[in-house]
């Protein structure tokens, strides 16, 4: 993603703006869109990353990445498998939580552990455990990639 056709339409908009005015505004306002360039890039790239974290917290496997590459910018999706373990047991539940749902989550709770042939407790505590390990592995905001200067 070029970053630079965004920052110059803002400078445009800008420029516009102060040709509203006279000859010192134009010029003070060019000043300001050429000052302003490098705090513009770094809030683009600022407003991608906190993207990109959200929309990996809401895949199933894998996350958005934000890397930098021949100055530029690229969202890239990477891949993980879910972390399979053993099946959960009933000597394995040794905690008990009540859960309160409106009646259609409920319904779409139920559906979706009756499509992969489990129970609604068991799909539950699956889905928990696979949302929480990634959030784990993928707490908080991350830039990751290669940077060039």
């Amino acid at each position: 993603m070029q970053l630079t056709s965004h920052i110059e339409a803002l400078q445009h908009d800008l420029a516009a703006v102060a040709a509203l005015g006279d000859d010192a505004s134009s010029q003070a306002a060019e000043r300001i869109s050429q000052a302003l360039e490098p705090s513009l890039r770094l809030r683009l790239q600022d407003v991608l990353t906190e993207a990109a974290a959200e929309i990996t917290g809401q895949l199933p496997n894998g996350r958005v990445e934000v890397r930098f590459a021949a100055g530029d910018l690229e969202l890239t999706y990477v891949e993980e498998e879910a972390p399979t373990g053993p099946p959960l047991s009933a000597e394995d539940m040794t905690a008990r939580i009540t859960l309160r749902l409106p009646e259609g989550l409920k319904g779409i709770v139920e559906a979706a552990a009756a499509l992969e042939g489990l129970s609604a407790n068991t799909w539950l505590v699956q889905t928990i455990a696979r949302n929480a390990e990634q959030r784990r592995r993928h707490g908080g905001k991350r830039l990751t990639g290669y940077g060039k200067s």
